[in-house]
């Protein structure tokens, strides 16, 4: 187990900067690290093979630490729990977390399935979407300028881990999807193929667009395959984050039916 620092002054550096983490959607690209907290998010990169670089412990949550937790740690810091329910951003905090490197991007895979997130501004949105991507096979997800920080604390939380199986790209524009050779999808609420009828060719990069107005219109002319879900009791429109995970997992049924 790493050496156990005690740090009880909220005036610390690191306290400070972890405060900034938790509490900021955009401080983890100024400072380069991500913030974990809760169990369920510390497990889920601890068994992706992640290397910790700072586990963060409550007093009252030493006792129930898994070891792996502290072998995965370059350093262990241990807070009083007054200090804790300071930068905890959970209504219930769960008294143990872990500072990230922010983990560098890989190459981009540009005949691979992906899925582009084209200005989604909700960070349950973005999280939700990115659970649905590593659910259904999806490795790669390009956000472009303008979408909520994909390792915000909030997207964090509602990926529920989804992060760690997935290589993900932010920032980017329309002359980086362009070069995308897999075939754009976009969904429509009125035009296109049904979507169970006719499901984009596998693997293909599934654009999602912003909550109220959409895909923007140079992605839609780009696309080579529009969609609709089928809505039998006539609802205007589905949500965001559901639409994306009944078009994932189309996409899904025809990759394992191409294995067999």
């Amino acid at each position: 187990m790493s050496p156990v620092d005690h740090i009880s002054s909220r005036a610390n550096p690191f306290i400070k900067d972890l405060r900034r983490l938790a509490q900021d959607a955009s401080a983890y690209r100024s400072q380069g690290a991500v913030w974990l907290e809760g169990d369920h998010l510390v497990d889920a990169a601890v068994g992706r093979g992640r290397r910790l670089q700072t586990l963060v412990l409550a007093q009252s949550a030493c006792p129930t630490v898994p070891q792996a937790w502290s072998q995965a740690a370059e350093r262990v810091v241990r807070v009083p729990d007054a200090l804790w329910r300071e930068f905890s951003a959970l209504p219930s905090p769960a008294g143990l977390g872990a500072v990230l490197d922010l983990p560098a991007a890989a190459a981009m895979r540009l005949d691979d399935a992906c899925v582009v997130l084209d200005r989604l501004q909700d960070a349950g949105n973005v999280g939700s979407i990115l659970r649905s991507a590593a659910a259904f096979g999806v490795t790669q997800v390009l956000a472009m300028q303008g979408t909520a920080g994909l390792w915000s604390p909030k997207v964090l939380r509602a990926g529920m881990g989804a992060h760690f199986a997935l290589d993900l790209f932010e920032g980017l524009h329309l002359s980086d999807v362009s070069q995308l050779t897999a075939p754009l999808a976009v969904t429509s609420s009125h035009q296109g193929q049904l979507l169970h009828e006719q499901p984009p060719p596998w693997p293909c990069a599934w654009v999602f667009g912003h909550e109220g107005q959409g895909v923007d219109p140079a992605l839609l002319d780009s696309a080579r395959h529009r969609v609709r879900i089928i809505q039998p009791a006539g609802q205007e429109s589905l949500n965001v984050a559901s639409a994306a995970a009944i078009c994932l997992h189309a996409s899904a049924v025809l990759a394992v039916a191409s294995r067999l």
